[in-house]
């Protein structure tokens, strides 16, 4: 008898256990994080020393084009034009528009959220809760990961292309240093040793100081610009016409499939909201910069795109060189050994702006508890993330040293398209509020959100039929779902007008930026959905091991809003004006 009551004792209070851990799970996985106005706003960490405001909008506009374009300019327009014809130039604009879209969200949310790190993280943080910002953060981090060690890879092999050239070095250079890697265990294993030191290189430059990264990226970014230009010009003169008719030789779907690829042509833009603690006037160069560094990427594309295709048939394209064979072809070998030059600037801006960025999201994490608080200290002379920045070149260097990442280049993209399509759902979310309030109820937010998910479903479904040819009326039921959703969204919420920078066309623009992003998510390979959900389940176990118990509101380390008096404010918007690297503080008990 008295052993039957222990037991059910005991079990009641296992029960009990239970109840109370999943119960606080769910408290912390729903957190948000309160928004304050901008220039109400003034941060605060526990180290004192914080992050230095010098990149002006010039500097944000290369930041954005430095990421944007890289070896890619003068290989995808010529791998798509074989397969659309001429019309690759429709699918760059098809692309670029759904890119300037998403763009858009971006800008208004870098506007209206304080001047910090964080960028898709904190506005997930902000707009839905922990849990998802936490996925969205690793669904980002694994993409800039894999990328950079893949992208150091290739620009390893092109300064040993480079270096060829000269005959001293012409092929007295192994494999292992820069030429693909010395292959061990059947190719599980790749050494090659020059692109862990490259990335150490970029590594030092970052940690040094935004000023000298951001110098470093302005050189190579404008000497990048310059060649494509010199390019565009060069191979005008040798443009014929008849080479773009027919424009489209094999009908319209091929032109929107080379959309769907040519899109991750132009990831990158968003690197420059991450950069807004070290931005001299955030609210206003912010959307600017991301706006602006897009549509020039967008006329570079085009201009090759059109010069590429009428300096030869399309059909004669090659795969790998496309556009360096096409001037070798009309005898300008000299342009040939400057798509390398511009090649190696191109691979360097992008592989330096994704190390910074990375960085500065492991920064916000750092500040916020969801990792450990190592990640959030910054360097009190430099101003820089150093144990952030060491992390990731060091995670940079193992892949690219030690593995093959180009074989998982296929896996790639998940991370942006996630980060583009909750950016866009952010801007509906906390755009929403009552008809007869200037708040919001939890029945109408919760209504929005789930129209935002059907509109979701219905680009994913979408994708899906148009990738496996499945019969018109699906393609046809799957649209028009999103596109009632969509009308749910304008004819039964309402929503708030903002100061400043505002996204056009609210609620139609992001959800049209989300059904196409989840359109592409379809169009990726099937072996990075598994990524997608595997990662997912990490991440979850993570948060609920580590994150949840970790990440205290109160904490000296989570970077405090609070308003401030009116004095406070004009000390604060006179020194983001000239640039300082301080805001004015006013101290507060969390």
């Amino acid at each position: 008898m008295g052993g039957g009551q222990r037991r059910t004792t005991q079990n009641q209070t296992t029960s009990s256990a239970s109840s109370s851990c999943w119960s606080h799970f769910w408290s912390s996985a729903l957190r948000t994080k309160p928004l304050g106005s901008p220039l109400e706003v003034a941060v605060r960490t526990n180290s004192g020393d914080g992050l230095v405001r010098r990149l002006g909008m010039f500097d944000l506009i290369l930041l954005g084009v430095g990421a944007s374009i890289g070896a890619g300019i003068f290989v995808v327009t010529g791998t798509v034009a074989h397969d659309a014809g001429p019309g690759v130039t429709i699918s760059f604009i098809l692309a670029g528009v759904s890119c300037v879209l998403n763009a858009l969200c971006y800008a208004e949310l870098a506007s209206r959220f304080p001047a910090v790190v964080g960028g898709a993280y904190l506005y997930t943080y902000t707009a839905f809760n922990e849990l998802t910002a936490f996925l969205v953060f690793a669904q980002l981090m694994l993409d800039y990961h894999i990328g950079a060690a893949s992208i150091a890879r290739s620009l390893a092999s092109y300064v040993v292309t480079i270096l060829e050239l000269f005959p001293i070095f012409k092929e007295n250079i192994p494999d292992w240093i820069g030429h693909g890697g010395q292959k061990f265990l059947g190719g599980a294993i790749s050494i090659n040793v020059l692109a862990p030191v490259l990335l150490v290189l970029l590594t030092v430059i970052l940690c040094r100081g935004v000023g000298e990264s951001a110098a470093v990226n302005s050189f190579m970014t404008a000497t990048k610009v310059i060649i494509v230009i010199i390019v565009i010009f060069a191979g005008a003169f040798e443009v014929d016409t008849s080479n773009w008719t027919p424009f489209a030789p094999d009908g319209f779907k091929p032109i929107l499939t080379g959309a769907t690829v040519v899109f991750f042509a132009y990831v990158g833009f968003d690197a420059v909201a991450n950069s807004a603690e070290e931005s001299k006037r955030p609210q206003r160069d912010l959307p600017i910069g991301i706006i602006g560094s897009l549509l020039i990427c967008i006329t570079l594309y085009i201009g090759v795109c059109l010069v590429i295709t009428g300096m030869l048939p399309y059909y004669l394209l090659g795969e790998d060189a496309p556009l360096a064979n096409a001037f070798t072809s009309k005898g300008l070998k000299f342009v040939s050994i400057l798509i390398s030059v511009g090649a190696v600037a191109g691979l360097t801006t992008t592989l330096l702006v994704g190390l910074y960025v990375q960085s500065r999201l492991y920064l916000g994490l750092g500040r916020d508890g969801l990792l450990p608080s190592v990640f959030a200290r910054v360097h009190p002379r430099c101003h820089t993330p150093i144990h952030s920045q060491v992390w990731v070149g060091i995670v940079a260097a193992a892949l690219a040293g030690l593995f093959n990442v180009h074989i998982l280049s296929h896996i790639l993209s998940v991370g942006s398209l996630t980060g583009y399509s909750v950016v866009a759902a952010c801007v509906v979310a906390l755009r929403l509020k009552d008809k007869a309030s200037s708040q919001v109820s939890s029945s109408t937010w919760r209504e929005g959100v789930i129209c935002l998910l059907i509109v979701a479903c219905g680009g994913f479904s979408a994708g899906l039929c148009y990738r496996f040819s499945v019969s018109i009326v699906f393609l046809v039921v799957a649209v028009v779902v999103a596109i009632l959703a969509m009308g749910a969204l304008c004819f039964r919420q309402v929503y708030a007008d903002l100061p400043g920078f505002s996204c056009p066309g609210v609620p139609i623009v992001p959800a049209t930026c989300i059904f196409f992003n989840m359109f592409l998510f379809a169009q990726i390979h099937h072996e990075a959905w598994v990524r997608f959900v595997i990662l997912c389940i990490i991440t979850v176990g993570i948060y609920a091991f580590y994150g949840q118990y970790h990440v205290d509101p109160s904490s000296e380390e989570t970077i405090i809003y609070h308003r401030m008096s009116g004095e406070e404010r004009s000390k604060a918007t006179a020194a983001t004006t000239e640039g300082t690297s301080t805001e004015s503080l006013k101290p507060t008990q969390a």
